[in-house]
């Protein structure tokens, strides 16, 4: 078990992008708004206390998670919106936490929209901000995801601000396109190698 690092950013930053070049870096990799998707399918837990909280038909016919559904019910309710995370948040933490301990290499990554706002920062050794200026968040998000600049901007004003996760992040990536990208990842992957060597 080597180090555990998180990786996050807004919407837009480029946090995905990022965490890919250091997953081409041969380093393993864990996208917890993946696994946290599979895991609402697949742990029993969840799905349990998904359907006391939300009603039965937040699952479909073929007991696949109505997406759709769910995400209405808790889009602009935020006690509701809070209530779902209660429920995933820890066993994803814990998913992620088992994975990171089955890991030989130097150090991992875990890749997590929300790795502040859900606490599981705190089970990680460094904690890794990507950030972009909002003029380049908002152009990234509507070439990509085909939405309006107001749409772009209400998704950044419900997520935790830059400045909040500055002040909690051990490291900053700037993904503004026009600083170089790579020498800042190289620098973290040495660090990184160098603080699992000496912590051997």
């Amino acid at each position: 078990m080597g180090i555990k690092v998180g990786i996050t950013g807004g919407i837009g930053a480029g946090k995905s992008y990022v965490a890919k070049i250091f997953q081409a870096l041969g380093v393993p990799f864990y996208n917890a708004d993946k696994e946290a998707k599979d895991l609402m399918n697949t742990s029993t837990g969840i799905r349990g206390a998904l359907v006391e909280a939300f009603g039965p038909s937040v699952y479909d016919v073929d007991g696949v998670l109505d997406r759709a559904y769910l995400s209405a019910l808790v889009f602009k309710d935020k006690e509701r919106l809070a209530q779902l995370n209660a429920i995933v948040h820890p066993v994803v933490i814990k998913h992620a936490s088992d994975w990171a301990n089955q890991q030989t290499s130097a150090y991992s990554l875990k890749e997590a929209a929300l790795l502040f706002e859900s606490g599981s920062y705190k089970t990680l050794d460094y904690t890794l901000l990507v950030t972009a200026p909002m003029a380049v968040r908002i152009k990234r998000v509507t070439g990509r995801d085909g939405l309006s600049e107001q749409q772009v901007v209400e998704r950044i004003d419900k997520q935790m601000s830059d400045d909040e996760k500055c002040r909690l992040a051990d490291f900053v990536i700037i993904n503004d396109e026009s600083q170089p990208l790579l020498p800042q990842i190289l620098q973290l992957h040495n660090y990184f190698l160098k603080a699992s060597a000496d912590s051997l």
